[in-house]
């Protein structure tokens, strides 16, 4: 059967007992096996203050595209809230200048979302049943207003943003990177052109976790959209039907563009796959208690979390996909078909980089990527 690309989201975690150094040398290794093994797009995370060494998305793709030859390179998803629109134009601009038409500049509003939380500003809630289609389970949506309101969160915040500043209107910094873009950017009158940035071949995508601002503006404009199903799978339904319902052809697109991402482990049995994931609630756990990702912990040593603690991330982790290759490719596939996806993004997270490889190298033969020659 012919089955819709994949592509690899990495968000170059730091395992327990390893280092930064590390985590990146295993970052560029993995875009070059990936690039082997026939996936489309090697999207990097942009975190902060927490145990991944993924803060400077433009600096890695960079660093990626240069250790690389075919593979898409891009940002997933550049927070716009703590920068402005010319200097991400500049710095892609800069690596697009070297690597033409092979860069992808994804954008989100994390910080946006944040700084509205932490105003007071309400944030819309969306209940909804479980529901299982296809095989595919969309849970309860978590809610992430306590997340959102955290001490360590609102720090984070403050640090990554110039004293007294206030973050411009997502749609405005969306206008502010098309303009830049295709050399078009006045400001109060004065025409500016981005050197680098002006004319540069990158492609412009929006992520989103819910339904809201990311997905209607990804629709309205005619840009392709990554639904988060690996970060809040019961919204990512949601999601896709407001980028759908918002859609309007332009010169990017003539029909929606939807890729969906997923957590993925793939081991040579599935049982293997399951000893190499019992380390994940862990993980989430430490994101979703607001104390930051932690260093990604040997399954081998950790703890099970009590019933309390399992309940915050229970989402995700009856989310993850685990299995030998053939069990998860027929999740992916139901996956594919509840969501229409045009694209799958997969993120494979092990504590030792050889699993995190062989994942990526077992799903990609199973799935029947074109390989290349070498």
């Amino acid at each position: 059967m012919t089955r819709v690309p994949l592509s690899v989201l990495d968000l170059s975690p730091i395992s327990e007992g390893s280092t930064v150094a590390q985590a990146l040398r295993n970052t560029v290794d993995l875009a070059r096996q990936t690039e082997e093994w026939g996936y489309e797009r090697y999207w990097v995370a942009e975190h902060h203050f927490v145990a991944a060494a993924s803060s400077s998305p433009a600096v890695l793709i960079g660093l990626i595209a240069a250790a690389t030859n075919r593979i898409r390179v891009g940002s997933a998803a550049v927070q716009l809230g703590f920068t402005t629109a010319a200097a991400v134009v500049e710095s892609f601009g800069t690596v697009d200048a070297l690597y033409p038409g092979r860069i992808d500049l994804g954008v989100g509003r994390s910080g946006q979302r944040r700084a509205e939380v932490l105003s007071g500003a309400p944030v819309p809630e969306r209940p909804r049943a479980a529901r299982t289609i296809d095989g595919v389970l969309f849970p309860v949506p978590y809610s992430p207003v306590a997340l959102l309101k955290s001490a360590r969160l609102a720090a984070s915040l403050g640090a990554l943003q110039q004293p007294e500043a206030i973050s411009p209107d997502f749609g405005d910094q969306l206008d502010d990177i098309v303009a830049l873009l295709s050399d078009t950017y006045e400001r109060n009158g004065v025409p500016l052109s981005a050197r680098p940035g002006a004319g540069a071949q990158v492609q412009v995508w929006l992520f989103g976790s819910s339904a809201g601002p990311s997905a209607r503006e990804a629709g309205a404009r005619g840009l392709p959209f990554v639904a988060n199903y690996h970060v809040s799978p019961g919204t990512t339904l949601d999601a896709i039907d407001e980028y759908r319902g918002a859609f309007v052809p332009s010169d990017t697109l003539s029909h929606p563009y939807v890729a969906v991402s997923a957590d993925v482990v793939v081991g040579d049995s599935d049982s293997r796959a399951h000893e190499l994931a019992a380390s994940f609630p862990q993980w989430v756990y430490s994101i979703r208690s607001g104390h930051g990702a932690v260093e990604y912990p040997d399954p081998g040593s950790v703890a099970p979390l009590s019933d309390e603690q399992y309940a915050l991330v229970a989402d995700r982790v009856d989310t993850q996909i685990t299995g030998s290759a053939a069990t998860v490719c027929e999740k992916l596939d139901g996956l594919q078909k509840a969501t229409g996806a045009d694209e799958l993004v997969v993120t494979s997270m092990t504590h030792d980089h050889a699993d995190r490889l062989l994942s990526y190298e077992l799903l990609g033969k199973e799935w029947g990527l074109p390989r290349l020659r070498v």
